[in-house]
């Protein structure tokens, strides 16, 4: 520093002095940090590490050497940053499940999908991959621009060659000063395919290119489940996103028994932490449907998901999980990079492509240039050197004899000073007559040659093709075999799954046991007519009624009311149960005659004990209070005393007269309460029993242990309110259907 600046200070306006100091931070990071180069797909951090391996000629075919030399070079010469950073971008290029395509082979522990970070430098070791190596072709070629390194030391290329699709092959990340990048990774050979379509239609729209190109391919597999639309409007304006899913399958097991395999889960979610969010949510009982969650993954993912009960479906198992956990993910498109101008854009997918394809282009043309002016050199020396070998006499004369042989020899063939620095460094041994031929066989090779790049130069339509032909070798390289197997799944995008509110909970099969004297409980398992049960001395069996614990019972009471009852509510063990009356207010313990599970698409015929009824559906018998509801309006002196299901089309009602009557259901009203109309007119007594059967079928009724049915049944056919007649010989005597 000058000795007159020492000491000095000059008053700035504060604001000035930030905003331009924010704006020299704000473009370092835009373009020397963040965005990638369309040309190559890298950041400079990435281009800086693949140069520098080139350099320490780090080939596929070479030996493996420590991470810490590598990142010791990179930020020694090309990247003045932490060493922990450029290790850590290091590690991400040689992450298979972090990069589509790698673009280092790692040797050591480089971390795993679990989120587990890798070893420390000083033990990994590293070289570059084909890959890498195919984005380095031609480097040595004057291929592309070389730039001062940050101490003028040094240089380093402004960009790669790039005969790799790396941009859209393995994707990028960044987060820059008002902007971000997000482009996921693609299938090669997919991104190959559609750069050849596009050299042969440059009028080619987005839509033909994504029928070559239908998705992102993400190293870690899974599901994409977009709609189509959607897709087509990401790649044309460069932003967007895209549902992935991880991919699952069932697995049956014994007896019934099930459970949900999980294979791939979607890319950049780390398997550790997302069992801890599953474990998490289930214990915040945000999980119901599931079980257990275990994972058995080796060099493969499989986490095992165990639903709670078998009677869920596995699809709606998996529509909860998708919902609220991260097997199912959302990855941002936004395709902002820098262009070959170093501006930061954002493109869309034939931009990207054009992009690239016209760097190939520029990449051809520079290499062919500098192939053909290597040409011309050697084909100067080669001139020279046929000159030599039909004067080879004079030649040794002039070097002998003359004190400066070289412009002598400039003079006497007028060759040129290059040509006569070659034939002065020129072996003896080459005078020999075969290395004659074979100067004359490689000047004939190398004119063909000549002539090949420069009609490749001159015509723009050759060179088209020329490129075209590269990129098919790419693709066969890169896009055929298991490197260019497509792993994540083009999927149709998921019809909605309604999770209904009792798949929440756990449905377990039980029996209702409702005793004579009113008390009522619920036994495990489904516990068949006949069973030795234990009651109260002096009790006895009134029902028994097979269900489940998310079922809702219905109890009609003699006074015309339904009551509701939650099956899985029922008192069980081994006791005696509760009173009824405990979980509907019924007046007294003997007031239910009928128990059953109502069903909403069900009807049922309900009648007083003097005959007088209708139908009513059964969501009208579910009540929400335990005072229950008023379905049948009753008279002084009546009782209700039926409630039987009208699945038929006629009714048979039997009186305490012992007289039968048969007429079609129609002629009974639908109401949702009421005091109905009379289905059987009695003269004395009232109304015994009464069924809804299909006439077609005939009326069946039980005899003891046996069943009979009796389909000639025209004497007993009337209309409703009749008196009906005696019904056949071998009726019960108790008036009842059984």
């Amino acid at each position: 520093m000058p000795d007159d600046l020492i000491g000095r200070i000059e008053d700035t306006n504060l604001s000035e002095a930030l905003s331009e100091r924010y704006l020299a931070y704000a473009l370092s990071t835009i373009m020397s940090r963040s965005l990638p180069d369309v040309r190559d797909g890298l950041k400079p951090v990435h281009r800086r590490l693949i140069y520098a391996m080139h350099q320490l000629r780090l080939d596929p075919t070479a030996g493996f050497k420590k991470c810490a030399r590598v990142v010791g070079d990179v930020i020694g010469k090309y990247h003045p940053h932490g060493d922990v950073a450029v290790y850590d971008a290091l590690v991400r290029l040689a992450q298979d499940f972090a990069a589509r395509y790698p673009l280092v082979e790692g040797q050591g522990n480089f971390g795993n999908i679990d989120g587990d970070n890798a070893a420390a430098m000083r033990y990994t070791e590293a070289r570059l991959t084909e890959v890498a190596r195919a984005l380095l072709a031609g480097i040595d070629d004057d291929a592309v621009d070389f730039r001062p390194t940050y101490d003028g030391e040094e240089s380093e290329p402004v960009v790669l060659p790039g005969a790799f699709p790396n941009l859209l092959a393995n994707g990028a990340a960044g987060i820059a000063v008002g902007m971000a990048t997000s482009i996921p990774p693609h299938n090669a050979g997919e991104v190959c395919a559609a750069a050849i379509h596009l050299i042969g239609n440059p009028e080619a729209t987005t839509a033909d290119l994504l029928r070559h190109m239908p998705g992102p391919d993400f190293p870690t597999g899974g599901t994409m489940v977009e709609d189509a639309a959607a897709l087509l409007q990401a790649y044309e304006t460069g932003r967007g996103g895209f549902r992935v899913r991880a991919k699952w399958e069932v697995e049956r097991g014994k007896h019934g028994t099930w459970q949900i395999v999980v294979t791939e889960i979607p890319y950049q979610v780390p398997k550790a932490r997302l069992i801890e969010q599953i474990a998490e949510l289930m214990e915040d009982k945000k999980l119901p449907l599931l079980g257990d969650v275990r994972d058995e993954s080796t060099e493969t993912v499989r986490l095992v998901l165990e639903p709670r009960t078998r009677g869920v479906e596995p699809e709606m198992l998996m529509a909860t999980m998708f919902r609220a956990t991260a097997l199912e993910a959302r990855f941002p498109l936004n395709m902002n990079v820098l262009d070959a101008t170093r501006t930061p854009r954002v493109m869309g997918l034939r931009d990207v492509l054009r992009a690239w394809l016209d760097h190939r282009h520029e990449v051809l043309i520079r290499r062919s240039r500098h192939r053909l002016a290597a040409i011309e050199r050697r084909l100067e020396v080669l001139d020279g050197y046929l000159a030599v070998y039909l004067n080879l006499d004079e030649v040794i004369r002039i070097i002998r004899e003359e004190d400066e042989p070289k412009p002598a020899l400039m003079r006497r063939f007028e060759i040129s000073e290059l040509q006569a620095e070659a034939i002065l460094n020129m072996r003896l041994r080459s005078l020999r007559r075969l290395e004659e031929m074979e100067i004359r066989k490689e000047h004939k090779a190398l004119t063909k040659e000549r002539k090949d790049i420069r009609a490749l130069l001159a015509d723009e339509a050759l060179r088209w093709t020329r490129i075209a032909g590269e990129i098919e070798e790419t693709r066969k390289k890169f896009g055929d075999g298991a490197l260019g197997v497509r792993r994540t799944v083009v999927g149709e995008v998921p019809v909605a799954i309604e999770v209904a509110t009792h798949a929440f909970v756990e449905r377990e099969p039980i029996t209702a046991i409702l005793s004579e004297k009113g008390w009522i409980r619920a036994m495990k398992g489904h516990v068949a007519e006949g069973t030795d049960l234990r009651f109260k001395e002096g009790d006895r069996l009134k029902f028994l009624l097979p269900c489940e614990t998310t079922d809702r019972l219905c109890l009609f009471g003699t006074n015309g009311r339904a009551y509701t009852v939650k099956a899985g509510d029922l008192p069980r063990g081994r006791g005696d149960g509760q009173p009824v009356r405990l979980l509907a207010e019924l007046t007294n313990e003997d007031d239910v005659f009928a128990l059953f599970v109502p069903r909403d698409d069900a009807r049922y015929l309900v009648a007083s004990s003097t005959g007088r009824g209708f139908v009513v559906a059964g969501g009208e018998l579910l009540a929400e209070k335990r005072t229950g509801k008023q379905v049948l309006n009753l008279r002084p002196g009546e009782e209700a005393a039926l409630c039987v299901p009208a699945d038929g089309d006629h009714v048979a009602v039997v009186g305490d007269n012992r007289k039968l009557l048969i007429f079609p259901l129609e002629q009974v009203p639908e109401l949702s309460r009421g005091a109905g109309v009379i289905l059987q007119r009695y003269r004395d007594g009232g109304l015994s029993d009464a069924k809804v059967f299909r006439l077609a079928d005939g009326l069946t009724w039980r005899l003891g242990e046996k069943t009979r049915t009796e389909t000639n049944l025209r004497d007993w056919l009337g209309e409703r309110a009749q008196a009906g007649r005696l019904p056949p010989s071998g009726f019960p005597k108790s008036n009842r259907f059984g």
